[in-house]
């Protein structure tokens, strides 16, 4: 693995950290756990109520990424989210331990505008532009 490759795993690797909290979960409640292109996906029982349950500010969503761990819904919406997923890693890579933060305050920023501090966040905006563009 160049060095240049390591160097962002180890820069996401805080977030990656709390992302893989959700695999011993996710695996004992029926779920299940894979490692695609070099980033692990985490879907189903806990998870899967976790994330249908609801977040803040956003309310349900379908997959969420932690650095180098993605959690979904369910297999189909890992399948169906991926190169949106593939950008917020690719943002974990640049922004490393300070990618929760920088998110957290776009949000607040966005709201504070009076603006959706989901669908207006950059960060947001930027996967999903390229995900559309089916880029990644």
């Amino acid at each position: 693995m160049p060095l240049l490759r390591v160097l962002h795993y180890l820069w996401a690797s805080p977030a990656t950290a709390l992302g893989l909290l959700f695999a011993p979960a996710a695996w004992m409640s029926g779920g299940r756990v894979r490692c695609v292109d070099g980033v692990v996906e985490i879907h189903g029982g806990l998870v899967q109520r976790f994330l249908a349950q609801g977040l803040p500010v956003i309310g349900s969503a379908s997959a969420m990424t932690l650095g180098h761990a993605v959690i979904g819904q369910d297999q189909a919406c890992l399948d169906d989210s991926r190169t949106h997923e593939r950008v917020h890693v690719r943002q974990y890579e640049r922004w490393g331990p300070l990618m929760i933060p920088a998110y957290l305050l776009a949000s607040l920023w966005a709201y504070l505008r009076r603006r959706h501090p989901y669908w207006d966040n950059p960060f947001e905006r930027e996967a999903n532009q390229i995900s559309d563009r089916g880029e990644a």
